[in-house]
């Protein structure tokens, strides 16, 4: 990708079933996600905070906000990228997560990194 904007971060989100952790019986539905930052830009920039909407198949809505990712608030110079996984449960067997990165360069501009909704569905589940 080509660097014609000084504020630009790619991300990539890769996401797991973890059977050995989740229990059906009980509503217990066990996901883990790797995600990959890049700093697509020309300016180099930190991640400050994380936002996500995290919506199961019933429509329950949790929305969850912090400082960093994983304990980290890591600093991506163009070209940088920065990966990590986390997880989460669901009392469903699907959902989706959405949200974003707020970011700050170092030319002191804050903006925000948009992370787009991701499916989160056990095995065979979806066509």
């Amino acid at each position: 990708m080509s660097i014609d904007t000084p504020y630009a971060i790619g991300i990539e989100v890769v996401t797991h079933y973890l059977d050995e952790e989740s229990a059906p019986e009980s509503n217990r539905y066990v996901f883990a996600y790797t995600i990959r930052i890049e700093n697509h830009g020309s300016v180099a920039a930190r991640l400050t905070h994380r936002h996500w909407v995290i919506t199961d198949a019933d429509g329950r809505v949790e929305k969850v906000h912090g400082e960093g990712v994983v304990g980290e608030q890591p600093w991506l110079r163009p070209g940088d990228g920065f990966e990590y996984s986390s997880g989460v449960v669901l009392p469903t067997s699907l959902g989706t997560m959405s949200g974003g990165y707020e970011m700050q360069a170092d030319d002191g501009t804050c903006f925000f990194a948009e992370i787009p909704a991701f499916t989160l569905s056990i095995p065979r589940t979806l066509h």
